[in-house]
């Protein structure tokens, strides 16, 4: 949509006046916070740096790119025992785990995690 409006505004030549062009950068910018949570100088710094970076989030006092998600903590080890769990540090020689959920991400779920941005 917005490439839409900056054709325009190229297409209008010698014509476009300074508000005619100020409102339609401003109104670009406006609709792009409102819509990607990001201006157009964001996005291309964003997708430049592979970071998700927005002036939006410094407004909401965070820093102005979004940091790296470490990878999640490993699972506790849990065995069921008297009518209580218990969890282990080392699962060497403990009976079989009462979870049967998987222990760490599946590539795609790490991938998916560590992606660039805009992907």
């Amino acid at each position: 949509m917005r490439y839409v409006l900056w054709a325009l505004v190229l297409l209008g030549g010698c014509g476009a006046d300074p508000v005619t062009l100020t409102t339609v950068v401003m109104g670009t910018a406006a609709g792009s916070v409102a819509v990607m949570q990001r201006t157009p100088i964001d996005a291309a710094y964003s997708l430049a740096t592979g970071k998700d970076c927005s002036v939006v989030r410094l407004d909401q006092g965070k820093s102005y790119c979004r940091p790296v998600e470490p990878p999640p903590s490993p699972q506790p080890y849990c065995t069921r025992s008297l009518g209580v769990t218990d969890c282990w540090a080392d699962p060497a020689g403990e009976p079989p785990q009462q979870a049967d959920g998987p222990n760490v991400l599946t590539p795609a779920q790490e991938a998916n995690r560590t992606r660039r941005w805009p992907f």
